[in-house]
């Protein structure tokens, strides 16, 4: 089976290509997962008609080139088939110069062995090296080290091979989702906007950069930022589409901190995959991404808050990263001091009516006796893409007389502004599509697909041709996550529709004077379907008891209210009755104590009622058998939830900050399609169900129960559980069985003295602050943990072997810590042992002398270490050496305390190579805040590979001026250390991997 080609110039036959040494895994590893390709949907090429030979076979290049993906199963027998080899170049040259991207997969061999040709998969190669050209073996050579530094999954990490495989397949259906195969091909002028970008971003360079896109709305800001992305997301470890920051911004009803601070958490929770990330301090993001590189589109951005909450300084980001800034105004990225700017300019004639054409006749050109007509339009449209897009879209397959009569409406509009030009779009849809567009414009922008269309069920609408209407007339789009977008201008042609609309024929009201006029006098009508507005306009609302008695086919009810503004303010009756057909009730700092008594949920799918006055929702047990939804986060007062035995669709269940709820009902552990359950900061909470054994729940967030006594009984498909700041004295056994857990928090639990068992698929575990005394000696299996945290830990005295594919380590404050594992192997990770000042010789002796490769160490100490045996007081130091020499350094580092507003402090690194021309480099270290003296060791790879460099000089700085260089030292790494640190590990589970570059 094959895909259809696409009618654009690029033809893809096959989701994905793989190269791979047959015997070594066709029968197991690649037979389980291309099963696994087939359940997803993912069409694999399949060679097995092809007979293998020394050269790669044409109909073999072919395959390669129309395939989306490229992925590369590196085993132990690989290199040992020169077939591989050629396949294996020519997928790379397939990725520089067609963009494709490549991933792999390390089955049962180190990667650093495939880089460095050694070991049993070097031998193998040498093999196949055996008469073969120079040239031949230095193609070879090069492919097998670019491919090994490309980011994969490596199956020693992974104790159960069913969930790599299907973390496998997700990733691949991640980049098929995230890569379009021929979304932006028809986009006339792309190619030559992506080329003049791509100028701009110099992705060549280290540095971190951002670039601003700017120029009018509508023009095409947001299409070519997500081709970019879509081209480039795969060279980033790290990457996050923020579309519509303007509308994130403006629906947050808080101070500026706040604001920024929810931007921030929007922001780290996608990037860093942590669903409901709550930060207290603006120094996140610094702290988080400062050595990631990441992409980061930042998309409609209209107000400097923004850019000052989401990338306050190119400096909070690592090496190489990009983010790049959509925005209407020039001037503001003038003002955040952003001089990289490429402004969109409206396309020429011919690209627009190019454009146009792709719209109203699925092809490049008019079609024939169409052609004046066409760019007659292409003129009243004023060139606009969003224009010719949605007047294209509405004239397709329209006859010619059909054409006239929209050319003469559009020339009768004597301004022809561009919301009359799109005004047409919402004009040429049939009636029930009309009110589908409106409720999308007002209530459902940005919102989940299918939750659009379970609100919108149970209507007149036929919800799901609707939107495939409106999607074909280029109404709207379903982002790749999922959700319903409208762009701001076709939302503000709805608004307009219905202001122009006669008051009484209204089914939708959204002017907030009017409505409350209607709400306190009882002045509506059957029309009416939906009510959006926000208090802060009008002050104070007074709704009368039969405020809805004439509004029976009230459906959506949306009303935003600003609770800390004590100008506002909503007076309810307690007799007030809600219409009983309602689907969506949202209403911010509802005022009353509990919902009216005749209250009929049982259409509700949606109940948002967050910063209310509630002390409970409602006496008896409606049924609920609609309600997905149900959020009710920072209502103080709400003493008691009802039974939910009904509510058997709920999804979501949200009750962060409800203080006063002591008891959580045990129809709770009924809803079986429970996938995220936040109770953050819920300080009285102390009874939950018997067990949540719910296979549905994902997320549980209880971080903050502080009278929570007992571990919860969760199902092993929990993939994130945070039990920060709780009374739990115990981790039940079972939670080492829980493969898909991810991320644990068990900070600032005081009462936690152990924790023998240990979730083996774990990423993040967080004890910090905790009562831990040990950490269990199994941690050294958990070959997936990159981030462990165990700052405050003050009762730690030791710490056991970690895994060596640990990224971060967090130790500082620990104050009993005296002994760690010796050898101490984690060559990449950042470890903070700040204000460890009981750690023994033996501790710092292992810290200091391991291998460092992209990783540092931070200790106490006050003086260079003696294998440092270049030395110098002060902040630099001249070595003769030649500039591919490789280097470790230590730098007695002091602070100053007249400066203490910096959470984060950065050590400036530069190196200059003494020859005829000096060859330089900067390089810049993030480090955690000391209040004493402290040892700072990292590794410095090579100036230049340039044997006429003799002298290099190392100088080092405090970019912001908080701390001082007392001395530095400097150790040439010999081949002989580099042997020596690679045997202090000696179960050699994962060799040396010195950086190269």
């Amino acid at each position: 089976m094959t895909l259809r080609p696409s009618s654009s110039s690029c033809s893809w036959r096959f989701h994905l290509f793989p190269s791979f040494h047959g015997p070594d895994v066709r029968v197991s590893f690649l037979s389980h997962l291309r099963k696994q390709f087939e359940r997803n949907g993912i069409i694999m090429f399949n060679d097995q008609e092809i007979q293998r030979s020394q050269i790669i076979k044409p109909e073999l290049t072919r395959a390669i080139q129309e395939s989306r993906i490229l992925i590369v199963v590196l085993s132990q027998s690989y290199a040992s088939s020169s077939w591989c080899l050629n396949e294996l170049v020519e997928i790379l040259k397939c990725e520089e110069t067609a963009g494709r991207i490549v991933m792999t997969i390390f089955y049962k061999v180190d990667p650093s062995d495939v880089r460095k040709q050694i070991g049993e998969f070097g031998e193998a190669f040498k093999k196949t090296c055996e008469g073969r050209t120079q040239t031949e073996i230095q193609r070879w050579t090069r492919a097998l080290t670019h491919v090994a530094n490309i980011e994969g999954e490596h199956s020693l990490n992974w104790v159960n091979e069913a969930d790599m495989i299907e973390k496998i397949a997700k990733d691949v259906s991640d980049k098929l989702n995230a890569t379009p195969s021929n979304d932006f091909d028809s986009m006339v002028g792309l190619e030559a906007h992506l080329e003049k970008l791509k100028s701009s971003l110099h992705l060549e360079k280290d540095g971190a950069m951002i670039v601003g896109i700017s120029g009018p709305a509508g023009i095409g800001k947001t299409t070519i930022a997500r081709a970019l992305y879509n081209q480039l997301s795969s060279n980033f470890p790290l990457r996050y589409f923020m579309e519509n920051v303007r509308g994130i911004y403006r629906r947050i009803d808080c101070d500026q901190h706040g604001l920024k601070l929810h931007l921030q958490e929007q922001l780290l929770s996608k990037i860093l995959n942590h669903d409901g990330m709550k930060i207290f301090h603006s120094d996140v993001v610094y702290e988080r991404l400062q050595n990631q590189k990441v992409l980061i589109i930042l998309d409609d951005v209209d107000h400097l808050e923004q850019l000052d909450a989401l990338a306050r300084d190119v400096s909070w980001f690592g090496h190489g990263s990009r983010i790049i800034v959509t925005t209407e105004d020039q001037e503001l990225l003038k003002q955040h001091g952003i001089k990289n700017t490429y402004h969109v300019n409206l396309p020429s004639n011919e690209e627009a009516l190019g454009i146009f054409s792709r719209y109203a006749f699925r092809q490049s050109t008019p079609t024939s006796g169409f052609k004046d007509l066409a760019e007659r339009v292409v003129e009243l449209c004023g060139n606009l893409p969003l224009g010719l897009r949605v007047v294209g879209s509405s004239l397709r397959e329209k006859n010619e007389d059909e054409w006239d009569a929209v050319v003469h409406r559009l020339e009768t509009n004597l301004d022809r502004d561009i919301e009359r030009v799109l005004r047409f779009g919402y004009e040429s849809l049939h009636e029930t599509d009309q009110i589908l567009f409106l409720y999308v414009a007002i209530f459902f922008n940005y919102i989940d697909n299918d939750h659009v269309k379970s609100m919108l069920s149970s209507t007149h609408l036929d919800e799901r041709h609707g939107l495939n209407t409106l999607v074909n007339r280029s109404l709207i789009d379903i982002s790749s996550k999922g959700k319903v977008v409208m762009h701001k201008l076709l939302q503000q042609v709805g608004r307009q529709v219905i202001h122009r609309q006669e008051p009484w024929k209204r089914q939708i009201l959204m002017d907030a004077h009017e409505i409350s006029d209607i709400l306190e006098h009882g002045k509506g009508t059957r029309a009416v379907s939906g009510i959006s507005f926000d208090t802060f306009e009008t002050g104070q609302v007074f709704i009368s008891a039969s405020a809805f008695k004439r509004m029976p086919n009230l459906r959506y009810l949306s009303v935003h209210t600003r609770w800390h503004d004590k100008n506002d303010r909503v007076y309810i009756p307690e007799d007030m009755e809600f219409p009983p057909r309602l689907r969506l009730l949202h209403w911010d700092a509802y005022p009353s104590k509990s919902l009216p008594p005749k209250f009929y949920p049982e259409h509700l799918v949606e109940l948002n009622m967050q910063e209310s006055q509630l002390e409970k929702l409602w006496e008896g047990t409606p049924r609920l058998t609609n309600l997905k939804k149900m959020e009710l986060m920072e209502s103080w007062h709400l003493k008691e939830l009802p039974d939910l035995s009904s509510a058997t669709k709920l999804e979501r269940l949200d009750l962060a900050w409800c203080q006063s709820l002591v008891e959580i009902p045990f129809s709770l552990s009924n809803l079986h399609k429970l996938k995220v359950l936040a109770m953050f900061a819920c300080s009285n909470l102390q009874v939950l169900p018997n067990t949540l054994n719910l296979a549905s729940l994902k997320v549980v967030n209880m971080a903050g129960c502080s009278r929570l006594r007992k571990f919860p009984d969760f199902s092993t498909n929990i993939s994130s559980l945070k039990l920060s700041n709780t009374l739990v004295e115990q981790v039940p056994a079972s939670i080492q069985h829980w493969t898909r857990l991810r991320f644990l928090d068990l900070s600032y639990n005081e009462k936690l003295k152990t924790l023998e068992n240990l979730p083996e698929g774990a990423s993040h575990l967080n004890l910090s602050y905790s009562g831990i005394e040990k950490v269990s000696d199994c941690i050294k299996g958990l070959h997936g943990l990159q981030h462990f945290n165990l700052s405050g830990c003050r009762k730690l005295e030791s710490l056991p072997e970690l895994p060596p594919q640990l990224m971060f380590l967090s130790a500082n404050d620990c104050e009993s810590l005296k002994s760690v594992s010796c050898p101490f192997y984690t060559p990449n990770a950042q470890l903070n042992f700040t204000n460890c000042f009981k750690l023994g010789q033996q501790a710092r002796r292992a810290i200091i002398q391991q291998s460092f490769l992209d990783g540092w160490a931070l200790l106490p100490g006050r003086e260079v270490p003696a294998e440092f045996d270049h030395r110098a007081r002060g902040s630099s130091l001249t070595l003769h050496c030649s500039a591919s020499s490789r280097f470790k350094i230590c730098l007695v580092v002091a602070p100053n305390h007249q400066i203490r507003e910096y959470r984060v402090s950065q050590l400036l690194c530069r190196r200059i190579g003494k020859c005829e021309l000096d060859l330089s480099s900067v390089k810049v270290y993030r480090i955690p805040r000391f209040g004493t003296e402290h040892l700072f060791i990292f590794h410095s790879g090579c100036i230049e590979d340039d044997q006429s460099v003799s002298e290099i000089v190392f100088e080092f700085s405090s970019k912001l001026h908080d701390f001082e260089i007392v001395e530095c030292g400097v150790q040439i790494l010999t081949d002989e250390i580099e042997r020596s640190a690679m045997c202090l590990n000696p179960a050699k589970r994962l060799k040396t991997t010195l950086s190269e570059q």
